[in-house]
């Protein structure tokens, strides 16, 4: 199964910066028709409203809102691939006094929201005969970085959950693709401490090549393809395995 951008209307979540609004400008580049901005602040998209004019629809929606995300797809039925990249980091480590509070805060949008969106928009993708899920994780949900433990606890959650939608969708004809970033010049990046990190666009044309390419994983960045080296062998013997097979 594979997918391409071209003439296709996208979802992006948290489409205002970093990684996000690469996506959003890599799939306009790759002709795609339009993409709608899907934020918490409408007023954070001026400037790729004024840069695509009507290429672009901003709306609002919280992954961590229900009800936001069902006012949302109701105005955004003609969707065919949604990019759920939306999601949140603290600093925390297994005995930091605010490891509870962080790991809530983060199962709540990396975990909870990806279950609430592709939920919300299963039905619209299911409609389109050809259609695609894409989710951003991270190189944190195979291997627990020890100061963000409630983070990589949330990723690898997250992680688990898109190999469920993988099964699920696939029978729907929904390509579902998983992303797995290393350091990323963006502002979590910076939150983050990172001295060395990739730029936003090897994770966003990463994207559409693994689309097109028909992709369950991607490891865009060079750190991230460190990791593929080590867990590709895991991943085409366990993970990408049909299930029950020997």
């Amino acid at each position: 199964m594979n997918f391409l951008i071209k003439d296709k209307v996208a979802l992006v979540t948290g489409a205002n910066r970093g990684i996000g609004k690469a996506i959003v400008e890599s799939f306009l580049q790759h002709g795609a028709r339009k993409v709608y901005l899907a934020v918490r602040d409408i007023k954070s998209t001026q400037a790729l409203c004024q840069q695509y004019g009507d290429k672009v629809v901003t709306l609002a929606l919280d992954v961590s809102d229900a009800e936001s995300i069902k006012q949302a797809v109701l105005l955004t039925q003609d969707v065919d691939v949604v990019v759920n990249n939306a999601g949140v980091l603290e600093i925390a480590d297994p005995l930091a006094d605010n490891a509870e509070v962080a790991l809530q805060h983060e199962f709540d949008v990396n975990v909870l929201g990806l279950i609430r969106i592709a939920k919300a928009y299963a039905n619209t993708l299911t409609s389109k005969g050809s259609s695609a899920f894409v989710q951003l994780n991270s190189v944190a949900s195979i291997k627990n970085f020890t100061p963000f433990t409630t983070y990589s606890a949330s990723k690898a959650a997250s992680y688990s959950v898109t190999q469920g939608l993988k099964d699920v969708f696939a029978p729907k004809g929904i390509q579902v693709l998983s992303v797995h970033p290393g350091p990323i010049k963006t502002d979590m990046g910076d939150k983050a401490g990172f001295d060395v990190a990739d730029s936003v666009e090897s994770v966003s044309e990463g994207i559409v090549a693994a689309l097109a390419e028909g992709e369950f994983h991607l490891f865009p960045d060079s750190v991230a393809k460190h990791f593929e080296g080590a867990y590709q062998s895991f991943a085409d013997g366990i993970i990408n395995a049909e299930q029950g097979a020997e």
